[in-house]
């Protein structure tokens, strides 16, 4: 099963608010990238991301599950786009900044080192094992 990670900055979505919305969670929108888009699209249900706090935090604060696979994001008025939906499953004890990720050698591959800006991107099995340690998991 893969795994994923899904960026926000807190003043538009934060985690907070991502767990106020429970069991139903909510719709992942407004994603307008073509590689987060095919990354969106071979999302399946059960899996999970890491919830990542842009700009604002740098921090790697929550898993999420994706309840609802790829379908048209109605935000989106050229109807090139879709979304999925997620819940917060649950917080990490200990937020994994950024910097913390740089530093640690397993995770130099990763797609938030190597392409920050990707807003929903793959994470191997290997640095999620790593970020949910570092994370108190």
């Amino acid at each position: 099963m893969a795994h994923w990670l899904f960026k926000s900055e807190p003043a538009t979505w934060s985690w907070d608010q991502q767990v106020a919305e429970g069991e139903k969670g909510t719709c992942w929108n407004g994603v307008r990238n073509h590689s987060a888009k095919l990354n969106m699209m071979a999302m399946k249900n059960g899996e999970t991301g890491f919830f990542y706090h842009s700009n604002e935090g740098k921090a790697i604060v929550g898993i999420v599950e994706v309840i609802k696979e790829y379908y048209p994001d109605h935000t989106d008025p050229t109807g090139r786009f879709g979304m999925v939906d997620v819940k917060a499953v649950k917080a990490l004890p200990k937020p994994v900044t950024l910097e913390e990720i740089k530093k640690t050698p397993a995770l130099a591959g990763m797609v938030l080192v190597n392409n920050s800006r990707l807003s929903v991107q793959p994470v191997s099995d290997e640095e999620w094992e790593t970020i949910c340690k570092m994370g108190g998991l």
